[in-house]
């Protein structure tokens, strides 16, 4: 079957989510094809999980404060910072039965194009279940999932650039999370493209588009109108809505 890979786009973090669910609607109803898009947070912001609290996850004065946005995800999994220059999200939006029954085998899937991705870079990484991908033993990409209405949909990020000190001011760590792992600091955790490379974010951009298609009939496409009508009814009805986000 082709996907459609559409192109780099950036948005308010309402809208990213939105254009996910439009699409995934669209894919269930037939009339899109299976959906491969990567996109920027513009501002920068945090997504929560489906089944977070967003008062235990997120510090909001401190979002307020530096402009970023907050918004909460239709998948599960933990609080992600998402920096408007520092990461490349990507979605999968397919039919079910093309990612298969088995979770972790899709997680496994759709991570390896993302380790494919990086070892075109240079950058030797392993996936780490259910969701997340380390290089040197640092987590540099992770991702979160929902099969709803028979189609399969998966988002996850990778990280360009890190600016720690941001992203842990707006993010509440667990501090029994880091004795446990014997880290000094949050920011241990977590490495980056750049700096384990130094190559550009249009490189970083390019060759997970390259890994992504590999394999597969893919050619690039827009949304359609119907797609972009359903995604701003979404971010205007609930993507914005304080009584998503804040449920």
């Amino acid at each position: 079957m082709r996907w459609r890979l559409l192109p780099f786009t950036g948005h308010r973090a309402s809208v990213n989510m939105a254009v996910d669910e439009a699409v995934a609607e669209a894919v269930g109803l037939g009339n899109a094809p299976p959906t491969i898009r990567f996109y920027a947070w513009r501002p920068s912001a945090v997504s929560i999980g489906r089944f977070q609290r967003v008062q235990d996850e997120v510090d909001l004065e401190a979002c307020a404060r530096m402009g970023v946005d907050v918004v909460r995800r239709r998948t599960g999994g933990g609080a992600v910072y998402h920096d408007s220059s520092g990461e490349i999200t990507y979605s999968v939006i397919a039919p079910e039965p093309m990612m298969g029954a088995d979770i972790l085998a899709s997680y496994r899937e759709v991570c390896g194009w993302v380790i494919a991705a990086l070892a075109d870079l240079g950058i030797a990484s392993e996936f780490a279940p259910i969701n997340d991908i380390l290089a040197g033993g640092r987590k540099i990409s992770g991702c979160a999932q929902t099969r709803r209405q028979g189609v399969f949909l998966q988002h996850g990020t990778v990280l360009y650039d890190v600016d720690s000190a941001k992203m842990f001011s707006v993010l509440k760590v667990d501090p029994v999370k880091l004795s446990d792992k014997a880290l000094s600091h949050p920011w241990d955790r977590v490495t980056s493209v750049r700096s384990l490379t130094g190559c550009g974010a249009g490189d970083l951009l390019a060759s997970l588009q390259a890994a992504f298609c590999r394999g597969k009939e893919c050619s690039g496409s827009l949304l359609t109108a119907a797609e972009s009508a359903r995604a701003s009814e979404l971010s205007r009805a609930q993507y914005e809505d304080p009584a998503w986000n804040f449920s």
